[in-house]
């Protein structure tokens, strides 16, 4: 198991994909393209039947790059790394730190691809896998990129606890793009694990981790906030926002991507890093908000009888 997060309805604890898997997801995508390919220039022969045959080979050629190379890129980069033999396989490109990838990151693994996969018939690609720990191809490395398995069982997933209720939404003027990936990273270990600690240990990583996250946003950690606390509370509200650009305002709102496994609501408006829905969850390890002080409830004061007239013995008739 991978010690990684994701930002888009992954589980925490990230499986990196084994070979086989890879290279059958690798064969369902080419075949996609060459089925693609072989229609597309069965169209280009009877367009193209009035030109010369250089034009002919440059139009083939350009087709077969666009195809092979560029649509895979396209692919990924529009379904934030998972390609149709990467879905049949239960597949998905992230980037080290767990997030979706996006345009550089596609670019840099199909440019790559093309010497390791398509110009060896990827020879390159399986020692490269095969020789690094979490399976990574070149294309990987230098994209800063991992391919994970989305389909895991229930219980092999990590669970990040909420933050408090009382914290929701107080951290969402923070400016967080100057927080590296390596820190969020450490920050989601530490988070996951922190139950297993001692809890002096514990308390101080948090400290020291609150520290550094507030250094690199501009803003202090608020008086009387946990630093547990406050650590889930800030990287509640970057899922949030890593939600809101990669799938719209439907996901943010608790719509979630196709795989999410977790609760709505409990850990970001995603709830990727919840439970399971079918499991009830954990009591929250972080100090609840002060109770406000109870007011003793007001006497109640007694009616006052009317005053009463001077006495004249009439009594009035009922």
């Amino acid at each position: 198991m991978s010690e990684l997060v994701t930002g888009e309805a992954v589980a925490l604890e990230l499986r990196p994909a084994k070979v086989p898997s890879r290279a059958l997801a690798v064969l369902l995508d080419l075949a996609a393209a060459l089925t693609v390919y072989v229609a597309a220039t069965i169209a280009l022969v009877a367009a193209t039947a009035s030109l010369d045959e250089a034009a002919q080979a440059a139009i083939f050629i350009a087709v077969f790059v666009l195809l092979l190379v560029g649509g895979p890129i396209a692919v990924e980069t529009l379904s934030h790394g998972r390609s149709l033999g990467k879905m049949a396989c239960g597949l998905r490109v992230v980037r080290d730190d767990g997030g979706p990838i996006r345009f550089r990151h596609a670019l840099v693994r199909g440019l790559i691809g093309v010497i390791e996969i398509l110009m060896t018939m990827g020879v390159i690609a399986c020692i490269a896998s095969l020789v690094s720990s979490r399976g990574r191809r070149l294309g990987d490395v230098f994209a800063g990129t991992l391919v994970v398995r989305e389909r895991l069982p229930v219980g092999s997933m990590g669970f990040v606890p909420p933050p408090p209720p009382w914290l929701a939404g107080r951290f969402s003027g923070l400016d967080l793009s100057a927080v590296p990936d390596g820190l969020w990273l450490a920050v989601r270990q530490y988070l996951t694990r922190m139950r297993q600690l001692d809890p002096q240990v514990g308390r101080t990583m948090a400290e020291r981790l609150a520290a550094d996250l507030a250094d690199r946003t501009g803003a202090p950690v608020p008086q009387g906030v946990p630093a547990a606390a406050y650590l889930a509370a800030v990287v509640q509200e970057r899922q949030a926002r890593e939600a809101r650009r990669a799938f719209g305002q439907a996901a943010a709102a608790g719509g979630g991507p196709v795989g999410a496994v977790g609760q709505a609501g409990a850990y970001g408006p995603t709830g990727v890093y919840g439970p399971p829905a079918h499991h009830a969850a954990p009591p929250s390890p972080y100090p609840s908000a002060p109770a406000a002080p109870a007011v003793p409830p007001t006497p109640a004061t007694p009616a006052t009888p009317p005053a009463e007239g001077p006495s004249t013995g009439f009594v009035p008739p009922a």
